[in-house]
């Protein structure tokens, strides 16, 4: 089969899912004999072998703080420009709109408090009921300190979509930031936060998005969305415990970071307020060169074509396999006693969520259910997963949450039915 992936026309792999997990470390490992079933990467995905490469390389051959004129610290700096580069193909920007951080919960709290310095009382925001309360939380503690209005996008319980009808009403000329999520962490929706963000735009409001859950399935495009500031945590994709905020040019030069003195004020040093992690940023570079490999492995794009040319054929190539996936996954679950599904199940639709699936098997304790999977090497979680306000909405919050699971493009067919094979057994007990 032969694909045209910009001006590169090549030969294309069909998907091999044990040239894929081979790429994983940790997908080889097993407990007495029995082998693990990792479908708990909405929290956390497991890490590529690339990433632990960079890491050590970081960590090994060249630790030490960048500045210096020795061996070490030169290499420490390339390797720090190396990651920025990597992430602004990622993301689809330029290397001096692109920064690190610890995460992406600390990364908005300290944005929140920048860029709500000039808010008064009767300025709005606009946040949302589907958001991880990292999008939630940082703009309402300064909202609460400013005396700012806070109103609120929600989304329909029954299609599990935003409510865009609204918009309208709810931004206005008083509105100084509209935040609001990429694809959502209990209900697996992607969302069309380019119509959200284009209706903040035309009050000048702010524009903030969490693509955390949207990152480790489809390309990103920061300018496609127009959104001031998108972050993503790169231990959602393949990486270790780090973030990536993006963050337009013209926004980044009006505020005024939280930093000692004596730091350069020109970036990828302008929001750093102390020390890095080279060793964490070495790791993302991996996990997005993992993500470029896909795309010369089995999405057609040639090995010499641009990194964010691979970048986008390895999530094109990814999102096929895990359509299937979730497929599988649906079908299955249609025929499991009590099985309650929150989020899209129109297999039509697939194209509208990503494999991330929150659910309930009637009235069993959630917990119970989880610790069931468990006992059989299935790893999953349980709660509300930091969607506060969604589980509130969906009625789910104060009787436990709900069980969740969640495909990557690393899991396979085997996997998804011992998941399946282990939710009957248990909905039957």
């Amino acid at each position: 089969m032969n694909i045209n992936i910009g001006k590169t026309l090549v030969a294309k792999h069909s998907w091999d899912i044990d040239t894929v997990r081979a790429a994983f470390p940790s997908l080889g490992m097993t407990d007495n004999g029995q082998r693990r079933v990792y479908v708990d990467a909405p929290a956390g995905s497991q890490v590529a072998g690339r990433v632990v490469d960079r890491m050590r390389q970081a960590l090994v051959e060249n630790c030490a703080n960048d500045g210096g004129f020795f061996r070490t610290s030169v290499a420490s700096e390339r390797l720090m420009f190396d990651a920025h580069d990597g992430a602004a193909a990622f993301l689809n920007c330029s290397a001096d709109e692109v920064v690190f951080g610890l995460n992406t919960t600390s990364l908005f709290f300290a944005f929140a408090y920048i860029l709500s310095r000039d808010w008064k009382s009767g300025d709005e925001i606009v946040l949302t009921r589907m958001d991880h309360d990292a999008n939630i939380a940082p703009w309402l503690r300064m909202a609460e300190e400013k005396g700012v209005t806070v109103r609120w996008l929600e989304f329909d319980a029954e299609t599990f979509q935003y409510r865009y009808d609204s918009l309208d009403t709810l931004i206005g000329e008083k509105t100084r930031l509209v935040a609001c999520n990429h694809a959502s962490n209990i209900l697996g929706t992607i969302n069309d936060v380019a119509r959200i963000v284009a209706a903040a735009k035309s009050v000048s409001a702010v524009t903030v998005v969490d693509a955390v859950q949207s990152a480790p399935h489809i390309p990103l495009d920061v300018k496609a969305i127009g959104a001031d500031i998108v972050c993503c945590s790169a231990y959602k994709f393949f990486g270790p415990h780090t973030a990536i905020l993006y963050i337009d040019a013209g926004l980044r030069d009006q505020i005024r970071p939280l930093k000692v003195r004596p730091s350069p004020d020109m970036m990828p040093w302008r929001f750093a307020p102390g020390t890095p992690s080279f060793e964490s940023q070495a790791g993302a570079l991996g996990a997005i060169e993992h993500v470029a490999w896909l795309g010369t492995e089995f999405g057609g794009a040639a090995k010499d074509s641009s990194l964010r040319h691979r970048i986008v054929a390895g999530w094109e190539a990814s999102l096929q396999y895990e359509v299937e996936l979730m497929r599988q996954f649906i079908e299955g679950a249609a025929s499991i006693p009590h099985f309650r599904l929150f989020g899209i199940s129109d297999l039509q639709a697939l194209e509208q969520r990503v494999p991330t699936f929150s659910f309930r098997l009637g009235n069993k304790a959630v917990g119970a259910v989880a610790e069931a999977l468990a006992s059989r090497n299935i790893f999953s979680w349980t709660g509300s997963f930091y969607a506060h306000e969604a589980a509130a909405v969906l009625g789910i919050r104060e009787s436990g949450g709900a069980n969740r699971i969640g495909l990557s493009h690393y899991n396979s067919r085997e996997d998804v039915e011992a998941l399946l094979d282990a939710l009957r057994l248990i909905a039957s007990e």
